[in-house]
């Protein structure tokens, strides 16, 4: 059926896709960093091909940080990091701490067992830095969550080039949005998990990266997405 939007706070808006048949539920979102625009362009370009998944329930909030997104900035021009300030606070001035105290309340009434947030690193992943996300699927837990190893693997089967090449990073920040969410929830329960593109690539190419794992994640939670037929 048709995404239904609704708005978890002005200009914020939550598509809510529902399959026919029952399944899981899958959160995915971008734009909480305004400079990070691919993952945006990648979910807008999803929902405007009118991609469903063929089972359970997908969430998608393509920006979640608009004010920063049209400033281009990591963080709205004098904001907070909306990644920073989770679980929010609903009496708090900062809109950013209203704003994730919303987003927390929608992950406990939803109970998703996959939360994707799409990022881009300015720096390509290398092991012997740690502060190097670029072309990762970045996890604050251990084990690592096997889902990581199965898509990795399908991405690298599919490359352009050699720099394309994905990798697992185990990169805890128990602040961030994700691990606040997987904490509040139990990594049991749901898997976090920060993709991040490396901003080397043109932008077109990012973009397509970006989808490409949206498709492979869903996939591997059991959640395979179909176009409608062209008429």
């Amino acid at each position: 059926m048709p995404p239904a939007v609704s708005t978890l706070f002005p200009n914020v808006h939550l598509h809510v896709i529902e399959a026919a048949s029952p399944g899981p539920t899958a959160l995915i979102q971008a734009g909480i960093h305004g400079d990070e625009i691919a993952g945006v362009h990648a979910l807008e370009e999803l929902l405007e091909e009118g991609v469903t998944p063929q089972r359970g329930r997908l969430l998608i909030v393509p920006c979640m940080n608009p004010p920063a997104y049209r400033a281009r900035q990591r963080a709205a021009p004098g904001g907070l990091d909306l990644n920073r300030v989770f679980p929010g606070d609903p009496a708090a001035p900062e809109r950013e701490r209203r704003l994730a105290h919303v987003f927390m309340e929608l992950v406990r009434r939803e109970r998703p067992a996959l939360m994707a947030t799409l990022h881009e690193s300015l720096k390509r992943h290398h092991p012997d830095f740690p502060v190097s996300f670029g072309q990762t699927l970045t996890y604050g837990v251990e084990p690592r969550p096997p889902i990581i190893d199965r898509v990795i693997a399908r991405l690298n089967q599919s490359l352009e080039s050699p720099y394309e090449t994905w990798a697992p990073h185990y990169y805890p920040v128990a602040t961030s949005s994700t691990e606040v969410i997987v904490d509040a929830l139990g990594a049991s329960r749901i898997v976090g998990i920060c993709v991040e593109t490396w901003m080397g690539f043109e932008l077109a190419r990012r973009v397509a990266m970006q989808k490409l794992v949206v498709r492979e994640l869903l996939e591997a939670i059991g959640m395979p997405l179909s176009a409608p037929p062209h008429e």
